[in-house]
This record gives structure tokens, C-alpha cells and sequence, in this order.
């Protein structure tokens, strides 16, 4: 895994904006798996202002998200579509019928994530953007979850919803997401982890210096041949 430290987290959203530009500039057809949560927010206002400055298009991207909270509708305001149309999509010139998300309101979860799998095995990732959980978790993949997971419905751990609360003005955070299994996030050709703050320290150290074991779930991308892992001076204190 390549480890690439920076000062701050302003830093961290260029960096990361810089790798997927570089993605739209020399693809044709690029496909990109994007992440939600605080830490990627920086990128994406890094990649709007390329596109508001001419020097990118999102016209040809198809966009697979990682993952959605069951029962959120797309209008409500926490789901993660509202989050992406309010951070990339609104902003940028993107076909939105290109860009997908599993739909945590499905009347049938299991054939959600079995339609969710196949979309993806059909259009392989140039490029997958992950967070890092303080836990260790990518995407909705708690610890333990299966290295050999496709898309699937995951009951959240109180640590999750905890610190995801902070998202939610009321606090009540769904208690159960679809997310792409870690074989999917595995199979991108290319993977960008990001790891921002102090609360991010031990789970950066397992994930780099930890054995891969799925106590650890980011600890799998040691075994992925492009990953590049960019962390600011607070998460990375515990690998310098």
C-alpha cells in the first residue's frame, strides 16, 4: 500500500481531488465508487472548483455510491443521494441518470443487493474513494465482516451510529445500511483510502501496520495492488 502523509486536511481533500481528476483526464469512460461521510466533503468542493474552472467534465462518469441507509427515501435530506447531490452532483455537469446508490427502500433488500452486485460486476471501478472508520470499517463493512462480501444489508455498531449522529440534526441515525461487500471495493482498479483527525490514529495503524484480518476490515487493502492510503499528520502520528 502506498502511504502518502500530509499536513492537514485541506491538503488530504486536494490530494485526493488530484488523483481523481487525474482519473476524468486520461479515461474515456470513467467509472469511479465515491464515499460519503465528513471526510471526503473537502474533495468533492476541490473537484467542483476544477469543474467550475474548465479543467474537468463529469459529462461521460458513471458513479457508483458504496452505500445507503435503509428506510431513507432519496429526498430525504440524510440520505446519502441527498448528500451527494448537495457536495458533487448539483454541481458539476454529470448525468445524474449515471450515478447510482443502492436503494435502502427496496421492498425486497436481498434482490437490492443482488441487482446492486451484478451492476457492479458489469462496470468495473476505475477508481474507488473509501473513508476510514474509527473502527477500521470501509464502506458499511463492520469488523468482521467476510473479505469475500458482495453488497449486502449490515446492521451498524453502536460505535458507527455514534459517530455518525453528528450527521443527523435529531441524532437518530438509521440502524442498518446496504453497502458494497468487500470483494466489490476490492475489485476497483485502483483504491484511494482517506484518514483525517486524531480519532483516526489506531485504526490507520491497523490498517497499515496490522495484520489483514477482518477485526480490521481496511486492513484487506495491504493485499490490493494499486491502494494508496492519504492521511493527515493527526491520523497518521501512530505509522511516522
Amino acid at each position: 500500500m502506498k502511504i502518502v502523509i500530509v499536513k492537514n486536511y485541506n491538503e488530504l481533500s486536494a490530494a485526493a481531488a488530484l488523483m481523481i481528476a487525474d482519473v476524468l483526464r486520461c479515461v474515456n469512460n470513467p467509472v469511479l465508487s465515491l464515499a460519503t461521510g465528513s471526510t471526503p466533503i473537502g474533495a468533492y468542493a476541490e473537484l467542483v472548483n476544477a469543474y467550475r474552472d474548465n479543467k474537468i467534465s463529469f459529462k461521460n462518469v458513471l458513479t457508483f455510491n458504496l452505500d445507503e441507509y435503509v428506510g431513507l427515501p432519496a429526498t430525504d435530506g440524510n440520505s446519502y443521494r441527498a448528500y451527494m447531490n448537495k457536495h458533487l452532483f448539483d454541481n458539476v455537469d454529470i448525468d445524474k441518470d449515471n450515478t447510482n446508490l443502492p436503494d435502502g427502500t427496496a421492498d425486497d433488500l436481498e434482490q437490492e443487493c443482488k441487482r446492486y452486485s451484478a451492476l457492479l460486476e458489469k462496470h468495473p471501478r476505475h477508481l474507488q474513494l473509501l473513508g476510514l472508520g474509527r473502527n477500521g470499517h470501509i464502506g458499511f463493512n463492520e469488523p468482521g465482516t467476510r473479505f469475500d462480501s458482495v453488497t449486502h444489508v449490515v446492521e451498524l455498531t453502536p460505535d458507527t451510529i455514534k459517530a455518525n449522529s453528528r450527521l443527523f440534526a435529531d441524532g437518530a441515525v438509521p440502524r442498518r445500511a446496504v453497502t458494497m461487500g468487500i470483494k466489490d471495493i476490492m475489485a476497483a482498479k485502483r483504491i484511494v483510502l482517506l484518514a483525517s483527525g486524531e480519532n483516526k490514529a489506531r485504526a490507520v495503524y491497523n490498517t497499515v501496520k496490522g495484520r489483514v484480518s477482518d477485526s480490521c476490515p481496511a486492513s484487506v487493502l495491504q493485499t490490493h495492488p494499486d491502494a494508496t492510503l492519504i492521511a493527515d499528520m493527526e491520523a497518521a502520528h501512530e505509522i511516522v
